[in-house]
């Protein structure tokens, strides 16, 4: 399905895009994995070639432009060309309410969650449009469409991410380059079963119509289609992948 296609994945060390490394794998693609975790993206990079399939890890900050920048002109380096970029990498941020958000942890959220999102896009169009065109996913989140209290810097930079989804698309539709968001519902990854006891995982499980936290390959899925062939009158759209959650 993404034979020889060649995916960047940010934030692709664990979580959501972890399965998104391993299925793009599994499809064919040639994947770039960044995270400012080098151990873990080293470790899955050896992992997918193990298996047969094509990776490199480039450890990179999602909030800074250079590395953005360095990150694409490696994958170009490496493999010729990009096709797909899946802008992934995210932080929750603190939990407070608007009034008392830390300036510092306002901004941290937005550099990372939303800015990162514009980084990525600015440097991947411009090597996509040199190469006909390409498949830009967006990673937002059911609260890029309602809000969810003690959460207005994740709340706001997912909602400014759908936004630079349709931009970006309405611009690009013409010169072959699609972009798409994905809002996922709350899923169950390692930081999930980190940072959250089972009462809370349970609380947010009941929020979603199926009655149970989203499984990352089920997100992983919906890339992979976006980042298909199979999907190409597909753009300036937003996905969920939440359960029914936005539904009720």
């Amino acid at each position: 399905m993404l034979k020889d296609k060649v995916a960047i994945i940010t934030g692709g060390a664990s979580g959501i895009g972890e399965s998104a490394v391993k299925l793009f794998a599994e499809y064919g693609a040639k994947v770039v994995i960044t995270d400012v975790n080098e151990e873990a993206g080293k470790k899955l990079a050896e992992e997918v070639k193990s298996k047969g399939g094509e990776a490199i890890f480039v450890k990179a900050d999602s909030s800074s432009a250079e590395d953005n920048k360095r990150v694409v002109d490696e994958a170009v380096k490496t493999y010729g060309k990009l096709d797909v970029a899946v802008n992934n990498a995210g932080i929750g941020g603190d939990a407070a309410t608007v009034g008392d958000y830390t300036i510092e942890g306002w901004n941290k959220v937005i550099g990372i969650n939303l800015n990162g999102v514009f980084y990525g896009m600015k440097y991947q169009i411009e090597a996509m449009l040199k190469n006909g065109g390409g498949s830009i996913i967006n990673v937002a989140s059911i609260l890029g469409q309602v809000g969810f209290a003690q959460s207005s810097a994740y709340v706001a930079a997912k909602h400014g991410v759908v936004g630079l989804t349709k931009n970006g698309a309405l611009e690009y539709a013409t010169e072959g380059i699609r972009v798409n968001a994905v809002g996922p519902g709350f899923i169950k990854t390692p930081l999930i079963d980190q940072h959250l006891d089972q009462e809370t995982q349970d609380f947010l499980a009941s929020k979603h119509a199926m009655q149970r936290l989203g499984k990352p390959e089920e997100v992983a899925e919906m890339f992979a289609w976006l980042a298909s062939d199979k999907s190409t009158f597909v753009t300036g759209a937003y996905y969920a992948v939440d359960g029914g959650y936005l539904a009720q």
